[in-house]
C-alpha cells in the first residue's frame, strides 16, 4: 500500500532527491531560478492595459483554457502553484505564481519577455506566435493574482 499527501513545502529544494520521490507539494516557496534577464526594453515595461476586471478575466480564459498550443494551468497549475498535470515531468518545475517571495520581485517586463521568447533550459515554450501582446498582458494580470 501506498499513501500520497498533498501539502504545501517550504525549501522542498534543499531536501535530497529521490529518483522515486513522487513530488505533490503545493509547489515550492521561495523558488530561485536563473532565468535570463529580459533585454532592458523588455524589462522596464510596465502592464499597459487597465487592471480592470474584464482584463483579469480575459487572462484567466487564457490561463485556464484558451492560451495554445498547451493552456498554462497544465504546468503552473489551475492554482498558479506549479503543480499542473504536467509539472511532476518537468525539470526545472514550472514557476509557482503563488510564491510572493518569488512573484513580487518579477517587473511586469520580464514576465512578459519569459512568456513571448520562452525560457531557456526550462520547459517553458514561446509565445510568440501564439499569443498577441495584449493576450500576454492579459495573462499576467492574472497569473499576479495568485500571489495576493
Amino acid at each position: 500500500m501506498v499513501s500520497v499527501f498533498a501539502f504545501p513545502m517550504k525549501n522542498i529544494d534543499r531536501m535530497p532527491s529521490s529518483p522515486g520521490l513522487l513530488r505533490v507539494a503545493s509547489g515550492i516557496c521561495p523558488q530561485p531560478r536563473k532565468t535570463q534577464k529580459a533585454p532592458s526594453r523588455y524589462f522596464r515595461r510596465t502592464n499597459p492595459l487597465p487592471a480592470s476586471p474584464e482584463n483579469i478575466e480575459r487572462g484567466k480564459t487564457l490561463y485556464q483554457k484558451e492560451a495554445k498550443p498547451t493552456a498554462c494551468k497544465m504546468c503552473h497549475g489551475v492554482r498558479g502553484n506549479g503543480n499542473g498535470s504536467l509539472a511532476q515531468r518537468l525539470v526545472p518545475a514550472p514557476r509557482n505564481f503563488t510564491c510572493e517571495e518569488t512573484m513580487n520581485p518579477l517587473p511586469d517586463g520580464q514576465l512578459f519577455w519569459i512568456i513571448k521568447n520562452g525560457s531557456k533550459g526550462t520547459a517553458m515554450p514561446a509565445h510568440e506566435f501564439t499569443l498577441s501582446d495584449k493576450d500576454i498582458w492579459q495573462i499576467i494580470y492574472y497569473l499576479k493574482s495568485f500571489a495576493r
